[in-house]
């Protein structure tokens, strides 16, 4: 490493400590430490908490926490040795890129065929799971600003739409995961449950694009022109249309042509590519990189075997290397330490309170008003309640438009990891019952991708 001015060149590999150098300085040897340190310490986590059920997102982000500000992280050489600042771009991008073939292997397992079968239950089980926890941002805002007196950039808009965006979503791959160790993948229940969270996957990216379009570059506001958020809004609208509506019938027309014994390596590296391609057009309009990603995989045709065989190529690499960077680095940028005082800490409580308290009522309110038994509905509420991927990128994008500060964005993250945790143990109390030939064992079921659960 090599400093000129102001300006820092990373080399990215050492000529050796035979010659004077430590390679823990230059680019490449230290990113392969960190990756190796942060998967051994995430593995290790994951062992640990696995008599409790718990979803491995909760051991990637509880080991980045570890290994950052909040407990090792404050120990200088161990923060200066193995996480400099100056490693964090490299870091970072790996993790994004990871975050981006995640989110397009996400498009294309989201199967709106259970919605279908389940109808509009689904849908208003959804909605009503968004709303209160949504409207209520519009009141915890104003406490925010009390409880954490710290300067923030943003308005009052971007961030009340960025906090109700974080309190709303549901993760749908920690649903799956909790179902299939409750055996319920496959029953009525598990498929009102997997449909209602597919379409609140779908809302949450409506609510994230909107919140990217209000926050503009930066937490003072949108950028450019007034009109920059409607511009914003409409550029992504007439994206999602030409993916959906010009892009998915070529492709299913090519994948029909092909058939699955020619959708081989060629046609697979080329839906990769073409992810990319998408994550870095929205970009360019001003949503963030994984919502192309995510909509391109949306879009990808289910014929031919072509989306299949590319699910099967990418899942193992992100899920098993690169996924678990990106939850350690929202670990890693996540000081507990800036949650200072009684105030602040109730804060915490109040977020996690609204979070599951929001969601519980509107989900139990509407799957108890389409006929679901107060059991189930109880049940469906809780597991609605669990937060994962969606949540964390919303609080990265967050923290990166400066629409978050550190203590807003640690409490969030406090709370993303408190439902999820939760999620497990009372969805068991709430619901357990005995495989029967109806009920499957969940070892007998598989999810797609593996059955890691990794979000």
């Amino acid at each position: 490493m090599a400093v000129n001015g102001s300006a820092v060149t990373v080399k990215m590999a050492s000529d050796g400590m035979w010659q004077g150098e430590n390679p823990l300085d230059f680019a490449l040897p230290l990113l392969a430490l960190q990756v190796a340190v942060i998967l051994v310490i995430t593995q290790g986590l994951a062992l640990a908490l696995k008599p409790l059920r718990q979803p491995r997102v909760v051991a990637e982000i509880l080991g980045g926490i570890l290994l950052g500000p909040s407990a090792l992280g404050r120990w200088g050489a161990f923060r200066r040795t193995l996480f400099p600042a100056w490693s964090a771009a490299a870091l970072d991008t790996v993790s994004g890129l990871g975050l981006l073939l995640f989110l397009f292997l996400v498009g294309l397992e989201l199967d709106f065929r259970s919605v279908r079968r389940v109808g509009p239950r689904s849908v208003a089980i959804a909605a009503a799971g968004i709303v209160p926890p949504f409207l209520a941002a519009a009141g915890l805002v104003p406490l925010l600003d009390v409880a954490v007196p710290a300067p923030r950039r943003a308005s009052f808009l971007p961030l009340c739409v960025f906090v109700g965006a974080a309190l709303s979503v549901t993760a749908l791959p920690v649903l799956a995961c909790i179902l299939k160790e409750l055996g319920l993948l496959g029953v009525p229940f598990g498929d009102t449950a997997m449909a209602a969270a597919a379409v609140n996957d779908v809302f949450a990216w409506v609510l994230l694009a909107l919140a990217l379009a209000v926050s503009g570059g930066g937490g003072g506001g949108p950028k450019g022109p007034p009109l920059a958020p409607v511009y914003i809004l409409a550029s992504g609208a007439s994206f999602v249309a030409f993916m959906l509506g010009a892009l998915r019938p070529l492709m299913a027309r090519l994948a029909r042509r092909l058939g699955p014994d020619r959708a081989g390596d060629m046609a697979c590296t080329g839906a990769v590519a073409c992810a990319l391609l998408a994550g870095a057009a929205t970009d360019s309009i001003g949503v963030h990189p994984v919502f192309g990603s995510f909509v391109f995989g949306l879009a990808m045709p289910r014929e031919g075997g072509l989306a299949e065989r590319a699910g099967e190529k990418v899942a193992p690499l992100v899920s098993g290397l690169m996924l678990p960077l990106y939850f350690a680095t929202s670990g890693l940028h996540t000081d507990v330490g800036n949650v200072r005082g009684a105030a602040a800490w109730g804060m915490v409580a109040l977020v996690v309170a609204v979070a599951i308290g929001g969601k519980f009522a509107g989900t139990f309110a509407a799957a108890a008003g389409t006929g679901m038994s107060r059991r189930e509905a109880a049940a469906l509420g809780v597991a609605m309640s669990a937060k994962g991927l969606v949540e964390l990128i919303v609080l990265n994008i967050g923290k990166e438009r400066k629409v978050l500060d550190d203590t807003t964005f640690a409490i969030f993250v406090i709370m993303a990891l408190t439902t999820t945790v939760l999620a497990t143990p009372f969805m068991t109390a709430l619901y357990r019952r005995t495989p029967t030939a109806t009920t499957p064992e969940s070892d007998d079921v598989e999810l797609k991708g593996g059955d890691a659960c990794p979000a």
